[in-house]
C-alpha cells in the first residue's frame, strides 16, 4: 500500500486518451473540475447508461455495458486508451477490463467493489431492487435524501448532503432503477480473482473516511501485490470533494502508465 502527499501538478502531454466513468446518480460533468486542472492529458468523461444525455439508453447486464464502453470507443476511433472509474464506474471498469480488451493500456478504480462471493449476492440483489422501486415511485428528493444518508456517504455534513441532492436532482428514476437493476453489485461476477493473474497494470484509489472501501482495497492490495494501493484522506467520492488533489494523482498516474509503455 502507497500512502503519500502529491505535490505540484506536473504532467508531460501525451496522446494516450484518459476515459473516465462516473458513479451512479451522477453525469460525465462531475469529472469536469478534475479535467479542468489536467489541460495536457486528453481525458474523456462518459454519461453512463440510464444517466446524462444517455438517460434513455438502457442495458441489461454488466456484458452489454461492456459492449457499450466498446462502442463509445470505438464511435471514437479510440484503440488505444487509459480508463479510471468511480464506484460504479469502477465496477463497469473493472468488468470491462477483465473482457481484456486489446488498447487498455491501465486500469484506476475508485472506492469500487471487485465483487461478492456468490452466496451473498442473492441478497445484494434483494437489497438494491428495493432501492430501484423507491426510484421508481417515490419523489426523487426523498430517495435521495436517504440514499445519501448511507453508511458509505458518512463523511457528508448536512450541507454537503443538500448540495449533492440537489446535483443529482435532474436525473430520471425510472432510469436509475434500471440501471441499478442491471448493474447491482448482486449482478456482478467476483473479478477479485482475475485481478490476481491479470496482466494490467491496476491501481486502487481509497479515502480514509470511507471504511468500508478503504478497507476492501487495503484487503486486496495485501492479497495481489500487483495492485498499487493510493490513499487519500477523504470519503467515498475523493474527485468530487478534491479535485486538485485528485487530478494531481491522475497526471502522475498517467505519467507512469506512459512511461511504463516506453519501456
Amino acid at each position: 500500500m502507497i500512502s503519500r502527499r502529491w505535490g505540484a501538478l506536473s504532467v508531460s502531454c501525451n496522446d494516450t486518451p484518459l476515459v473516465l466513468l462516473h458513479g451512479l446518480l451522477g453525469d460525465s460533468g462531475d469529472w469536469q473540475p478534475v479535467i479542468d486542472r489536467l489541460p495536457a492529458i486528453h481525458c474523456i468523461a462518459l454519461d453512463l447508461p440510464g444517466h446524462g444525455q444517455h438517460s434513455a439508453l438502457t442495458v441489461s447486464d454488466f456484458e452489454q455495458s461492456h459492449q457499450w464502453l466498446v462502442a463509445e470507443l470505438a464511435s471514437r476511433n479510440i484503440e488505444r486508451y487509459l480508463l479510471a472509474g468511480y464506484s460504479l464506474g469502477g465496477r463497469l471498469a473493472l468488468y470491462h477490463a477483465s473482457r481484456e480488451p486489446a488498447g487498455l493500456q491501465g486500469l484506476l478504480l475508485e472506492n469500487c467493489h471487485p465483487g461478492l462471493p456468490a452466496s451473498e449476492r442473492a441478497a445484494r440483489i434483494q437489497h438494491d431492487e428495493g432501492w430501484a422501486q423507491r426510484f421508481e415511485r417515490e419523489p426523487l428528493a426523498a430517495v435521495l435524501g436517504d440514499w445519501y444518508r448511507q453508511g458509505v456517504f458518512a463523511d457528508l455534513d448536512e450541507a454537503a448532503r443538500d448540495h449533492q441532492i440537489a446535483r443529482r436532482l435532474g436525473n430520471d428514476g425510472c432510469a436509475i432503477a434500471a440501471m441499478l437493476r442491471a448493474t447491482s453489485l448482486g449482478q456482478q461476477p467476483d473479478l477479485a480473482p482475475w485481478l490476481m493473474q491479470c496482466p494490467l497494470p491496476v491501481t486502487y484509489v481509497s479515502g480514509k473516511r470511507d471504511h468500508k472501501f478503504h478497507q476492501l482495497a487495503c484487503q486486496l492490495a495485501s492479497q495481489h501485490r500487483k495492485i498499487n494501493h493510493l490513499v487519500l484522506e477523504g470519503g467515498h467520492n475523493l474527485h468530487a470533494h478534491q479535485p486538485e488533489t485528485f487530478a494531481r494523482l491522475l497526471a502522475e498516474w498517467v505519467n507512469q502508465q506512459e512511461e511504463t509503455s516506453l519501456d
